[in-house]
């Protein structure tokens, strides 16, 4: 029982035929939105602020915040090995997984430690 049915007939592909009009109008519209794109694209305004400890202050909370999702990722990959380790009764993975639970959990409360360590 054949379910696909194959043509072993050989198809050709045709372009379809475009005056010279027709090409003109096309390339016309082409360039104008390209040119509409990188008008826009490069139009956009920066706002700057008028403190710099300002923008070293968002600059500071940017890192922190990817800092803070690493150690999440770490928090829950070490939860993830812990639970691993209680299945198998592996006491070497048990450990590697609560070293790095207390990582993770270091690592994301990492602003809040140095801040009550800076004062």
């Amino acid at each position: 029982m054949n379910m696909f049915k194959k043509n072993n007939e050989n198809k050709t592909t045709k372009k379809l035929p475009m005056t010279g009009k027709v090409k003109k109008g096309f390339r016309t519209y082409c360039t104008l939105v390209m040119a509409a794109t990188i008008i826009c694209g490069m139009s956009v305004t920066a706002f700057a602020a008028n403190d710099p400890i300002t923008v070293v202050n968002n600059l500071s909370e940017f890192i922190f915040g990817l800092i803070r999702a690493i150690g999440l990722i770490l928090l829950g990959f070490g939860i993830v090995q812990v639970g691993l380790s209680l299945k198998s009764h592996d006491p070497s993975q048990r450990a590697n997984g609560f070293l790095t639970l207390a990582g993770g959990v270091i690592i994301t409360f990492a602003k809040e430690i140095l801040t009550l360590i800076t004062g």
